[in-house]
This record gives structure tokens, C-alpha cells and sequence, in this order.
């Protein structure tokens, strides 16, 4: 076999070792793994591997028939073998991605970008979009599933903090356009993605998707092996990070691997106060349609008042298209200000950060309207804060939803619904009183996605009806809410 011994990110490789390609642009080196037969002999045979790693016997066949031992079960293999991480099929690749990660504080050729994560590992990548000026833009670096869609998700509010890789390697080939936006400003603060920004192909664009950064103040950076970050947080859950895509083309790594690890992190934080409106104003476009786009709500038959704690603006054309007039608060309205423009329902909103930290001023709010007896509907934030001004809780999930793929089912009706998410903190279904029941729960974790009260005309949900990835698997929710209006008038 031809080896390679040739520098990489400030070492020399062994001859044992060969060259591995992971799709970043930058070429790494990994030894070769182990069979997974011999792997098993070594663990005394399939009934031994199954009782020494945990896993079970059906899991050891499929490893035999496969070929390869899944991500999640290789922390028991390492640990009953000794092995190391790149001696495992399908862990040769991690296996590099660690070493160049942990060593690589010299940028590669062409490398003009770079992620510092707050454990001081480093992902390099071209930059596009912003260059970023010191201190360079820090946050929770997710993953978001998503093949469409990437300009709601930068526009999108309740990324507010979070620096997102996405999983699907072709961002950018359809350009942008003034209309599918979430907000007019971009609330991520970074994106990461596999392959270099080309051309739009689409006839909606209206601009190159690296202008449109540029012009937002926005960091990009390509050429990273997305599918190694977005195990790593898979497994490790969502870490601190810095993307830096200096001009001058220049890393303080000690100073980006400072500014990461200070970071305290999205729990215990309020996000919602940035992103909201300051002040109210009226809503009445409605969803676009062909051939004429977006329309206007002339003769509205309910009034209601939405309370933004970062609120996509394709909920509110929801709102309006199921023939409401929408009055839009601050996420620090109080009740009283709610109650005084006589809503016949009100809408809580979407929107970042960790709900127990809004609560401090949304949970009083929110108690006052369900006090008042009115209809009342949450979307993911606005659920989590429906339910802690019930009496329950939130946690923080180890690597969150977000995607267009998500399944949840209607334990009502018993159907599954295909959804768009986007959400780090979940409520804790077991803290809901008497007084409010589950509706509807993740297929993927089991987490909770939906609650309703028994005894007042409340309910939510975790995951985003009005992005329609079913794509009308959901939209049943706002005709709901407007069933609940009109039968309280």
C-alpha cells in the first residue's frame, strides 16, 4: 500500500498509517480498523461480547452481519476490549477527526475559517459570508436536519445564540429571496455547512446566498466534515463554540478556545428579550399562495393578541389566514396591557433561550389571560412557558430538535405527524398537574410535544405547524384554535 507521511495540521503521520478523506477538503490519516468478527473473538464470542458490552445478543448479530459496530455502542466495546476509538469499524474516521481536532492548531492549506470548540478542539473550513471582527461570534453549536429551508432557519428567532451545522451537505443552491424570511434580522450567529456555496439554481432567488450574509453581518464557514461535528454533538450533547473568519486570515486559538470555554451557555438564559418586537403592531398578511404570493386579511372574524418571545412571521400569516386580525406584543407585556385590547384568544409565541429564564416575567402574563378563561395556544417556546405557568417543568435536552423530519404523534387521533422543530429545552411531562394531559409525543426520544387542559380552552405544542414540512400534517392546529374562539364567544 502507498503511505503517506506528509505534514498535516503540524505533525508527521506513521507509514502504518493511510490516508483517509472525509469530505472536508483537507485530507487525514487513520490506521486501519479491526473486523468485527475478531473484534467479537476477542470479547470471547457473540454471547460474551453481548453480556460484557450490554448491548444484547440481537445487537452483536447485527454487528456481525453488518459489518460494522454503531457509534452508540462503541464506548462499551472500548471499554470491555481496550481498544481505541479508530481500531473500530466506522471509527477510523472519528478516530482521525480527534487527533487533527485536538492537534491542529496549524490551519491547513486553504483553510481561511475556523470552529474553536470550548473543549479546545478545532474544525477548519473556508469562510464565506462575514469576516468576523474580535471578539469573533460565540454560541451553542447544534445541528439542524433539514434539506430545505436554510433561510427560515438563519431568520428564525429561536436561533438566537446557536452557531448551526447543518447536516445536508448542498446549503445555498437555491439562493434567497425577500420573502422567506422568519424575521428581518438574523438571529443564529454562524453556520456551518459541508460544501462550498455555488451559484443559485432557483427562480425565486434574488441573491447569492454568501451576498446575503455579507450584508447581514452573518459568518459562514464550508469544507467541514459536518457528519463528524454533528456526531460529536450527538454524542456529547451541544457544545460552546466560536466560529472566526478573520480578513487578515489570523487565529488566537488560546484567546478562541478563552472565549468558548467562558461562555456560560444557553441554560439559565433569557433570549426572548432581544429578539421581541419593542413595541405592538397589527399583523394581517396572510401565507403565501400561487400565484399571487402573500396576501392581506380584509374581513378578520377574531381578534388576537400574539405575544412575541421571537415569533416566526409564517405563524402569524397562520393566524391571519385562519381569519384572525393579529395584534403583536413585546414578550414583557403584562396581563393587564393583554386583557385591555379585549382578544377573543392569544397566541404564545416561539422564541430562544431557556424557558425558566423568561418565565420570570412571561409566567405572571400568562397566568393572568388563563385566569381571564381565554383561549390561549403556545408554540414551542410559548409551550414550554404555557406549561411552567401550569406548574411544571423544563430541562435542557442533550442535543435538541431541529429539523424537518421529526415524527410526532397524536395520542388523540393515534396519527403520526411529520414536523418541523427547533427546540433545546423540553417539558417534563411527569411535573404537569391533574389539571393537563399529554397530547402528543416524539417518535424519536418520547419527549414531550403537546399538551392541553381539561378544564379551560388551552393547549400547545412543541414543534412549528405553520412550516408545514407534512406539509399539511399539522395545520389542523390553528383551525383548533379557532374552534375553541368561536365556541367561547
Amino acid at each position: 500500500m502507498q503511505t503517506n507521511s506528509e505534514p498535516m495540521a503540524g505533525r508527521n503521520f506513521p507509514p502504518s498509517e493511510r490516508r483517509l478523506a472525509l469530505g472536508s477538503g483537507f485530507p487525514y490519516v487513520a490506521p486501519m480498523p479491526i473486523a468485527v468478527d475478531s473484534i467479537i473473538e476477542r470479547l470471547g464470542g457473540a454471547e460474551s461480547a453481548a453480556r460484557l458490552t450490554g448491548v444484547g445478543t440481537e445487537a452483536v448479530r447485527k454487528w456481525r452481519q453488518a459489518g460494522v459496530i454503531p457509534s452508540r455502542h462503541w464506548a462499551a466495546v472500548i471499554a470491555a476490549t481496550g481498544l481505541g476509538l479508530s481500531d473500530l469499524p466506522g471509527g477510523a474516521a472519528a478516530g482521525a477527526v480527534e487527533r487533527c481536532l485536538v492537534e491542529g492548531d496549524t490551519p491547513p492549506a486553504g483553510a481561511t475559517a475556523a470552529l474553536v470548540l470550548a473543549d479546545g478542539s478545532v474544525f477548519w473550513g473556508r469562510g464565506f459570508g462575514a469576516h468576523t471582527a474580535a471578539p469573533a461570534p460565540v454560541g451553542e453549536v447544534c445541528f439542524n436536519t433539514g434539506i430545505t429551508g436554510y433561510q427560515e432557519t438563519l431568520t428564525d428567532p429561536s436561533y438566537a445564540g446557536q452557531i448551526i451545522t447543518f447536516t445536508f451537505p448542498h446549503i445555498g443552491n437555491v439562493g434567497s429571496n425577500g420573502e422567506d424570511i422568519e424575521a428581518g434580522t438574523v438571529a443564529a450567529r454562524g453556520l456551518v455547512v459541508k460544501h462550498d456555496v455555488t451559484e443559485p439554481s432557483n427562480w425565486r432567488s434574488a441573491q447569492h446566498l454568501d451576498s446575503w450574509l455579507r450584508a447581514r453581518g452573518i459568518a459562514g464557514m464550508a469544507g467541514v466534515d459536518t457528519r463528524a461535528l454533528t456526531v460529536r454533538i450527538r454524542d456529547g450533547g451541544a457544545p460552546n463554540g466560536v466560529l472566526a473568519f478573520p480578513a487578515d486570515g489570523r487565529f488566537d486559538l488560546p484567546v478562541l478556545r478563552a472565549q468558548a470555554e467562558a461562555w456560560p451557555g444557553l441554560e439559565g438564559m433569557d433570549l426572548a428579550r432581544e429578539v421581541s418586537c419593542q413595541q405592538s403592531y397589527e399583523w394581517d398578511e396572510t401565507r403565501w399562495a400561487w400565484p399571487a404570493g402573500m396576501g392581506r386579511q380584509a374581513e378578520p372574524r377574531h381578534h388576537v393578541v400574539a405575544v412575541d418571545y421571537g415569533a416566526k412571521r409564517n405563524i402569524l400569516r397562520c393566524l391571519a389566514s385562519a381569519g384572525c386580525r393579529v395584534t403583536v406584543v413585546p414578550a414583557t407585556t403584562s396581563a393587564e396591557d393583554i386583557l385591555r385590547r379585549q382578544p377573543d384568544g392569544v397566541f404564545l409565541s416561539n422564541g430562544p433561550g431557556d424557558p425558566a429564564a423568561t418565565a420570570e416575567y412571561a409566567v405572571p402574563a400568562i397566568r393572568g389571560v388563563l385566569d381571564a378563561g381565554l383561549p390561549v395556544f403556545g408554540i414551542c417556546l410559548g409551550h414550554q412557558l404555557l406549561a411552567l405557568a401550569l406548574g411544571a417543568k423544563t430541562y435542557k435536552l442533550g442535543r435538541g430538535h431541529r429539523g424537518a423530519n421529526q415524527p410526532v404523534k397524536d395520542l388523540t387521533t393515534g396519527k403520526v405527524e411529520i414536523t418541523s422543530q427547533n427546540h433545546g429545552f423540553a417539558v417534563d411531562a411527569e411535573t404537569l398537574p391533574p389539571s393537563a394531559k399529554v397530547t402528543h409525543v416524539s417518535l424519536f426520544d418520547g419527549s414531550n410535544e403537546g399538551l392541553a387542559c381539561t378544564d379551560r380552552p388551552v393547549f400547545s405544542v412543541q414543534y412549528h405547524p405553520e412550516a408545514s414540512p407534512g406539509p399539511t400534517d399539522s395545520q389542523y392546529l390553528f383551525a383548533r384554535f379557532i374552534d375553541m374562539i368561536e365556541r367561547q364567544a
